[in-house]
């Protein structure tokens, strides 16, 4: 069974910057694609990167430009680093780590933007 942690969330004032991390329980980062999704206040969670097994990056709309996903497989972990953060980036952030039929789902880290 894969557990995925995230780590690194917090609040954060409009403009700024902060990591979030997922540390996966097994040595997955580098087999699975790893994805980062977000989930607002009454809203439903969407989808915004992706690092696929093969090293490939994908973003949603919103994200790109700002966000950036990378993976260290040594660590077992995959980063999303936000830049020029909104208010709007408010959100429970998840990991999620996927290969086949498996699908796994970390807990979630709150990041908090201030206007």
């Amino acid at each position: 069974q894969v557990q995925l942690v995230e780590s690194g969330g917090g609040l954060v004032q409009a403009g700024g910057s902060l990591r979030v991390s997922c540390q996966a329980s097994g040595n997955i980062v580098s087999i699975y694609d790893m994805g980062w999704y977000r989930q607002a206040p009454g809203k439903q969670r969407e989808w915004i990167a992706t690092i696929t097994s093969g090293g490939n990056t994908n973003y949603v709309a919103s994200v790109k430009g700002r966000f950036t996903v990378s993976r260290d497989n040594a660590k077992n972990t995959v980063y999303l680093q936000m830049n020029s953060l909104k208010p709007e980036d408010t959100a429970v952030y998840f990991c999620n780590a996927r290969w086949e039929w498996r699908d796994y789902w970390g807990r979630g880290t709150q990041v908090t933007v201030s206007s």
